[in-house]
């Protein structure tokens, strides 16, 4: 569940970066303030998964991914596939979770 979470905050870290490059000749500073905000808050969330506020955190992150695309109105694409790509992480992740945990109860060791 941890590794497809920070995978994709890692993918929307640089994509974050490159919103920014598009934003930083139309807009004002404060949209480049806001995008690297985001890039950091977006670093210490991958540390923060292992934790069930890491995802709330996670989740609220991508809610201002969204507020991005004001800005740069082609993020909206973007932000709705992160968005399903969030959801599949955590979905997936818990299924996954729920399998190993099936396995060890059986006594078999990791493959």
């Amino acid at each position: 569940m941890r590794v497809l979470g920070s995978a994709v905050l890692a993918m929307e870290f640089f994509v974050m970066g490159f919103a920014m490059l598009i934003a930083k000749d139309q807009h004002e500073t404060a949209t480049i303030i806001y995008g690297a905000a985001f890039m950091v808050a977006t670093i210490f969330t991958i540390r923060l998964l292992k934790k069930r506020s890491g995802w709330i955190i996670g989740s609220l992150l991508q809610a201002m991914m969204m507020g991005y695309s004001v800005v740069v109105p082609s993020m909206a694409i973007v932000n709705i596939i992160f968005v399903g790509l969030w959801i599949s992480a955590y979905v997936v992740g818990k299924k996954g979770e729920a399998a190993r945990a099936a396995l060890l109860a059986k006594g078999r060791p990791n493959s």
